[in-house]
């Protein structure tokens, strides 16, 4: 009977002396914004604080980190872990936060928290007191910053998708309008066989439009949801993953809780694609910037698409396409970044992947802005449509047709190029066409 006694005393104590510490941390200060703590025994330097914190870059995430924290304590509130009065009243808490965000109350660059999803849940508890703490039951960071990764990629891919179907449509109504118009077409940028221009916009249709593709392809991998997966070992609270990943628009859940919180092979693919966009609008820029030198002259710029010099009255710079050409290079670098950062990883969670953030931001950005401004460019444009007819007429452009129309009449093809080539040779110690050359003989 005493032992009885004796175990149930000491149950009691184990249970009620973590209670008493807590309290006694809440009473002393020790609890601070920081997510960890009890087991330390000196405060962070403030140099690693500064050096540790992402929070003046990952506050663009506070619309995503807001969406995820809703729906999660929507669940909890449906697992009955939260009441659904606690429920509700954190998730307007969060919704008057996200308002205040918006409305530039707060200045992320004065703030002593670590990361947006601490900012927002120091808030959260200023507003609902012992309340506010409840909000991450059932969540580690790592699981949370990997749902508003994949949150924020997700809108800004409808974005970019939007910006490329707009540039798409662009291209096609020039490959509409400028389809009999003729034009050289180059090789080693040398003159080769004449094409139309709508024939050339039509290139570039396709090219993006595969880029497009590849962009939706993103899509069905990357929308699936990591929430749950907790530090990288699940929960052992009852939590509804799939309710959950319905909820926020995903597909589905990521079933294995160490790749869930541990790959950024989404962040790596939405960079792959973005620079695929950006080599292909940079080989368009690099053709536009050539056709606007005078030597050239086959467009003529918009004076509202165009710059001039601060010392040289005569210029007119193609400003426009030789940035987005020069955007390209660090798109590209941040696709490298990652590959770099992630490449040597163990599983699962590491802080090296604070690293994939500002470079993705950057990309995004980046890859926005250069399609917002491309669409507007192309449709200022002017066209010198004689003179690139002039120029498909003249020199040797039509040397290729000539010999295969000779191969039709069954001279091998090897030595109807010889002749060809013979008769070229000729035309030019005369100075006149091949068609000329063909008819004086």
């Amino acid at each position: 009977m005493y032992t009885t006694k004796r175990t149930l005393k000491d149950s009691l104590t184990s249970f009620l002396y973590p209670l008493k510490s807590i309290a006694r941390c809440i009473r002393e200060g020790i609890m601070t914004n920081k997510t960890w703590g009890g087991r330390f025994k000196k405060s962070l330097d403030s140099r690693v604080n500064q050096f540790n914190a992402s929070l003046a870059f990952d506050h663009v995430l506070f619309d995503q980190d807001i969406n995820g924290s809703q729906v999660h304590v929507k669940q909890l509130a449906k697992q009955q872990i939260l009441t659904e009065a606690e429920s509700q009243a954190i998730f307007s808490a969060l919704e008057e936060i996200r308002s205040e965000i918006k409305q530039g109350q707060y200045s992320f660059n004065e703030r002593d928290e670590e990361d947006i999803h601490m900012f927002i849940e120091q808030l959260l508890t200023q507003k609902l007191g012992e309340l506010g703490k409840k909000l991450h039951t059932g969540r580690s960071r790592n699981d949370q910053v990997a749902l508003d990764l994949r949150l924020y990629t997700r809108d800004k891919g409808y974005l970019i998708n939007a910006l490329l179907t707009g540039l798409i449509d662009c291209l096609d109504d020039l490959t509409s309008k400028h389809q009999q118009d003729l034009m050289p077409g180059y090789t080693h940028l040398q003159q080769a066989q004449p094409v139309t221009l709508g024939t050339y916009f039509n290139a570039y249709q396709s090219m993006f439009s595969r880029d497009k593709s590849r962009l939706e392809d993103w899509f069905k991998r990357m929308n699936y949801s990591p929430l749950g997966a907790g530090a990288l070992a699940g929960s052992t609270l009852p939590l509804d993953r799939e309710w959950v990943a319905e909820s926020l628009g995903f597909t589905g859940i990521i079933s294995n809780t160490l790749d869930a919180v541990s790959d950024r092979d989404f962040v790596i693919e939405l960079c792959s694609v973005a620079a695929m966009i950006m080599m292909h609008l940079s080989r368009l820029c690099e053709d536009l910037i050539l056709w606007s030198t005078q030597e050239f002259d086959f467009i003529t710029l918009d004076d509202a698409f165009a710059t001039g010099s601060s010392l040289m009255p005569n210029k007119k710079n193609p400003d426009v396409p030789e940035l987005i050409r020069g955007k390209s290079g660090r798109v590209y670098g941040h696709l490298m970044a990652i590959l770099t950062v992630m490449k040597g990883l163990p599983l699962a969670y590491n802080k090296d992947m604070q690293e994939d953030k500002e470079g993705l931001f950057d990309t995004i950005n980046t890859i926005i802005g250069c399609l917002q401004i491309i669409i507007p460019f192309l449709q200022s444009l002017t066209f010198n449509t004689p003179l690139m007819r002039a120029k498909a007429q003249s020199g040797y452009l039509d040397a290729t047709a000539i010999l295969e129309s000779l191969v039709m009449k069954g001279i091998p093809f090897r030595d109807a190029h010889h002749q060809v080539g013979l008769w070229i040779a000729e035309a030019i110690e005369k100075q006149c066409s091949l068609t000329e050359l063909l008819k004086g003989g």
